[in-house]
């Protein structure tokens, strides 16, 4: 018979299916059907098993529920380790998000480990062999990515954070439109007054939300008639990097810096310092994530906030319908970020620079 796992009956042992059945007054497989198939009982019948379980606190066992339905209620999620210097924190809410919204559907997200240097399929080749999870939902989605094609091929349901960028697009996925989120950093500071906006981001290339990011800002720029040449740099994400990085568009004469991420703007904030500058009095600075740091740094940072819990849902949402409906047309959303706008980006340049 199943087994509660964890509540305890009044003689200090789990509570069972058997001992609902007899306080109920019914059979054991009355009990089950109440569970499984509610349709089946007469509703005076359900409500009296229903409201035993509830009095009596019985969960049935996961793994009954496995044998009896197929499914294991287990999203799989292979994890990285956060690299030094990055904004881990970010992709925690996220994790957290998806955990919350995956709990209140009925399912678990069992983690998995992930090795760096970019996706692979190492861990979802052993998940899918011990037959352990019902789908993935997958992260850190890059050009070459293979998983997508793999899942695909292999009829495995999945969900991506995050586009393809390259290649013949593959199953679901929901993402942040992050173009339009450094489409209105510039806009936000074009109504403060400036015009010498500059880029700080990552390789051109190297990351396919980088170069959306850095698309937004140029495309708000041409928008404006904002001359671009001589004002983007790049870098990668830490600190000591972007510090040496921005320092060709301060010199350049920018009044106003866009960054890719909070780590890329706090490294502006260091140079910035450096020079005896006050960020958001001197220079304007706006990162990407609105991450922890962004609240606690002195002037607090104006950054583009994802929609992380929004995200989250929707993953959830649009993998359990493929598992649904593994043939339906795949669904691609494209969730708009907000710009939180702080200290460090609330002068006009006249104010200071």
């Amino acid at each position: 018979m199943p087994r509660s796992s964890n509540t305890p009956s009044a003689k200090g042992g789990p509570v069972t299916l058997a001992m609902v059945a007899r306080r109920a007054g019914v059979s054991s497989q009355t009990v089950s059907n109440a569970l499984n198939s509610p349709g089946m009982l007469r509703p005076e019948t359900l409500e009296r098993v229903r409201r035993v379980i509830d009095e009596m606190g019985y969960r049935p066992s996961r793994a009954a529920q496995t044998l009896r339905s197929g499914s294991s209620k287990l999203i799989g999620y292979g994890i990285q380790p956060t690299p030094p210097g990055t904004a881990g924190a970010v992709m925690d809410r996220f994790l957290h998000a998806l955990s919350e919204a995956a709990d209140e559907a009925g399912y678990r997200i069992l983690l998995f480990a992930s090795p760096t240097g970019g996706p692979s399929l190492e861990g979802y080749e052993e998940l899918l062999a011990q037959h352990e999870v019902d789908g993935f939902v997958l992260s850190g989605t890059e050009r070459g990515d293979p998983r997508q094609a793999w899942l695909a091929q292999r009829g495995v349901p999945f969900v991506g954070f995050g586009r393809m960028w390259s290649g013949r697009p593959v199953g679901d996925w929901v993402d942040v439109d992050g173009a339009s989120g450094t489409d209105a950093a510039v806009e936000h500071l074009v109504a403060l007054g400036h015009r010498k906006i500059a880029f700080l981001g990552w390789g051109r290339g190297t990351s396919g939300a980088g170069d959306d990011r850095a698309e937004g800002w140029s495309r708000a720029m041409r928008r404006h008639g904002l001359p671009t040449r001589g004002r983007r740099a790049q870098s990668v994400n830490e600190i000591d990097v972007a510090r040496a990085a921005v320092k060709p568009l301060l010199d350049g004469g920018a009044t106003a810096v866009v960054a890719a991420s909070d780590m890329l703007a706090l490294g502006c904030y260091q140079t910035l310092r450096e020079r005896g500058a006050v960020p958001g009095r001197d220079v304007a600075v706006v990162g990407f994530d609105d991450s922890p740091t962004a609240e606690i740094l002195s002037p607090a940072l104006t950054s583009v906030a994802q929609p992380l819990e929004d995200v989250g849902r929707e993953c959830v949402r649009l993998l359990l319908a493929r598992i649904a409906a593994p043939e339906a047309p795949p669904e691609r959303l494209l969730l708009k970020p907000s710009l939180i706008v702080r200290d460090s980006a609330t002068a006009s340049p006249s104010a200071g620079a």
